[in-house]
């Protein structure tokens, strides 16, 4: 029996591949009907200028941590805090196949290089939420296990109100032991009040997201000057009211209908004035040493302003475990960063010495462009019948998460989440343009 499963197993996986084979050469057919006047090479972005101290200055951060007093509190009002291995027994959700995804959707997939895994939502569980970051256990540990679970989380956003009056922000954990028949559920991010009495809804679009070790970090554009909040994912609490509102209720704890909730334990703001860059597209990479956080800015196309990449090294101190590296004072420094002509990037990836950075496009029928980037110039993918066709990748991503351990890169467009090599990507990129 389990000799036979196997190989149903097997021969699925070559048909799903050879599906989503046919699919990217579909989109290749259709990209060779876009014209040179919506994706040229004069789009390039060449090569990343690197900047000095002094022009980072605005990139810094002032920790700020949740007192343990106020968690404490809230995890003793909920109830003992359970594990993201609770959060997976629980799932109640499916994510289909490619094969199963409707042509609509897989129009959001790559060009090139195609991608080898592709699932998309169920469009009833996300109909007026906007997806947004990707992380995995991948990055919450090097060898791609947080316990014995392989684990993807899928950030989303709803910013047009609830019956209960709040924007609304939270993450799909998917249980990715089996990526043929993958399974989630949601937990609701919120924010503790009250000194830990109450709690509230994040309300902020979720653009970028790092599980490292065992913080969450997402990226906020909402309430202030937070560039970062982060969660402990030791610290998710059970809901006990399944109602719309978010917080402290008279029967007990709700969070807009979710069965988990994950209160933060602090954040990082940035200490610049009004004009600093915000923190968009956040990713990990293992690279570096010490592993570090790379982040990029977005800007408008046609604008005076360049986009920035940098980033920032996370503490090597057992005592601040999934933690950026702050001085003293409570202060964390761009360890590095660049200047791109990059604009309206979605998502960016940082590995070894160069950037991969998402171009999003707006023009109808078009794909964007994924760029790889570093101090010599610029390369992308080609499809296409001549040079001039480089949009090749998802129309918009806004994540890009490297699973190490796998050698996959996994991004989310539209409803689509996908995956592909990290090596595909390299050999799919043409020749440097400075």
């Amino acid at each position: 029996m389990t000799q036979r499963g196997r190989h149903r197993r097997r021969r699925r996986g070559r048909a799903l591949r050879g599906f989503l084979a046919g699919t990217a050469l579909a989109l290749t057919a259709a990209a060779t009907m876009i014209s040179a006047s919506q994706a040229t090479v004069g789009d390039n972005p060449g090569a990343l200028k690197a900047l000095n101290a002094a022009d980072t200055g605005q990139l810094r951060l002032r920790e700020h941590a949740v007192s343990p007093a106020a968690l404490d509190r809230l995890s003793s009002a909920m109830g003992r805090p359970v594990g993201v291995g609770a959060v997976l027994a629980d799932a109640d959700h499916s994510l289909r196949e490619a094969i199963d995804c409707s042509a609509g959707e897989r129009k959001s997939l790559p060009v090139e290089p195609a991608a080898t895994r592709a699932y998309c939502w169920d469009a009833a569980d996300t109909r007026s939420w906007q997806p947004g970051a990707v992380t995995t256990s991948g990055d919450a540990d090097d060898d791609g296990l947080w316990g014995q679970n392989r684990v993807i989380l899928s950030g989303w956003s709803r910013q047009d109100g609830t019956a209960a009056g709040q924007d609304l922000a939270r993450v799909a954990f998917v249980d990715a032991n089996d990526l043929d028949h993958p399974t989630y559920t949601w937990a609701l991010l919120a924010v503790p009040v009250d000194g830990g009495r109450d709690y509230r809804a994040l309300a902020s679009r979720l653009s970028g997201m790092v599980w490292y070790e065992d913080k969450l970090l997402v990226t906020t554009t909402s309430r202030g000057r937070e560039a970062l909040y982060v969660y402990d994912m030791n610290r998710i609490q059970r809901t006990t009211v399944d109602a719309e509102a978010v917080g402290r209720v008279r029967e007990g704890w709700s969070a807009h209908g979710y069965r988990y909730v994950l209160p933060a334990v602090g954040s990082y703001r940035l200490t610049g004035d009004a004009t600093a860059p915000r923190l968009d597209g956040i990713s990990l990479d293992r690279s570096t040493v010490p592993d570090s956080l790379a982040a990029n800015q977005w800007v408008p196309s046609g604008g005076d302003r360049q986009a920035r990449l940098w980033r920032y090294p996370f503490s090597k101190d057992e005592k601040s475990s999934g933690l950026l590296a702050a001085d003293g004072a409570g202060v964390v420094r761009a360890s590095e960063a660049y200047a791109t002509k990059a604009a309206e990037i979605g998502g960016v990836l940082s590995y070894r010495s160069d950037w991969y950075v998402g171009g999003a496009t707006d023009a109808p029928g078009a794909h964007g462009t994924l760029w790889q980037q570093n101090t010599s110039g610029s390369k992308a993918a080609q499809c296409g019948t001549d040079e001039t066709h480089r949009r090749c990748w998802s129309p918009r991503t806004e994540s890009l998460s490297y699973w190490e351990e796998t050698g996959d890169l996994w991004a989310q467009s539209g409803r689509v989440l996908f995956a592909m090599p990290l090596a595909s990507v390299d050999r799919s990129l043409g020749q440097m343009i400075p």
